[in-house]
């Protein structure tokens, strides 16, 4: 008896939690590699840099496999969205040939980011 009355209080303050209350409590605030709607002017240091350092440098750097095409200053940066496709590429769905990162589609969000970061001009600060 005594089992059954301290289950249903145990269930009955469980059922009682709510995932509205906590829900601002987990939410992930907007950074520039979580970014939730790009706006204002994209500048490479302020939104596009932590996006390409976390997706792109580990392969796009020096002694890596893709060294040949590096991506960790500005300039290169600019360059591979000028003349070498990264936009392209990036926007590529799983699967697809030729897509990066090649460990799978980074998110929509920041593909966004470095989107508007060219159609801003490419500024770096």
């Amino acid at each position: 008896m005594k089992k059954t009355i301290v289950l249903t209080i145990l269930m009955a303050v469980f059922a009682s939690c709510s995932d509205s209350d906590t829900t601002q409590e987990i939410e992930t605030p907007t950074t520039p590699t979580n970014p939730t709607d790009p706006t204002g002017t994209v500048t490479y240091n302020k939104d596009v840099k932590s996006i390409i350092d976390a997706n792109c440098i580990s392969c796009h750097s020096s002694g890596r496999s893709a060294s040949f095409r590096p991506l960790t200053t500005f300039a290169q940066v600019k360059a591979a969205v000028e003349s070498a496709g990264l936009l392209g590429r990036i926007q590529l769905q799983n699967g697809q040939q030729g897509l990066m990162p090649q460990g799978g589609r980074m998110s929509q969000a920041n593909i966004d980011i470095i989107v508007k970061w060219n159609t801003d001009g490419l500024k770096e600060n």
